[in-house]
């Protein structure tokens, strides 16, 4: 078993104008890209996906305290956000933090995430990765490691969703895609 991952340069924003939010038709949309999903969804493979998001949000935690940092606490509304795109992407078949349709990705976070401060790390690995090796990933990349240590953030939401088969960018493999969302409010 070859286990391959990318990860997408760390972006950040800020001092950036909120916009309005629509979260009533967010959570609606998140649902629909869950139903409309390519994903497995054996009871199992949803309990490891849980575990997983769990697994990153600790991991993220211990480094940051290492490094003299705030823990993060975990917001249902970056989790909401990271997993319609984590989800988009799987579907889609494409990896990068601006949307499908182009919106970039503070703008596609504010949807669900009422700050102007958020920041966005991205990755993707066939068929698997631990948090262990994520946090590897993120680490020995500069952007990545950037977004780890910025001490505004005090919230995240983790996203990990496995696709099977998984078109485009990911060449039709089984593939775990993490999306993790940083805010500052």
């Amino acid at each position: 078993m070859v286990q391959r991952a990318h990860v997408a340069e760390g972006v950040r924003m800020s001092r950036v104008r909120a916009l309005r939010l629509v979260v009533a038709l967010a959570g609606l949309a998140a649902v629909g890209l869950l139903a409309s999903s390519a994903l497995a969804t054996s009871s199992s493979s949803a309990r490891s996906l849980t575990t997983l998001n769990r697994q990153v949000l600790a991991a993220i935690n211990r480094f940051r305290t290492s490094q003299g940092l705030v823990a993060l606490r975990d917001s249902r509304a970056l989790d909401r956000a990271a997993l319609a795109h984590s989800l988009e992407m799987g579907r889609r078949g494409y990896f990068g933090h601006d949307s499908a349709d182009g919106q970039v990705f503070w703008k596609r976070i504010q949807r669900y995430y009422r700050s102007s401060n958020v920041g966005e790390n991205l990755l993707w690995a066939a068929p698997t990765v631990s948090a262990g090796k994520a946090m590897q990933l993120w680490i020995a990349s500069p952007p990545h490691l950037e977004n780890l240590k910025t001490a505004r953030w005090r919230q995240v939401g983790v996203s990990a969703v496995t696709v099977a088969n998984a078109a485009g960018v990911y060449g039709g493999r089984r593939v775990t895609i993490i999306t993790t969302d940083f805010g500052a409010k």
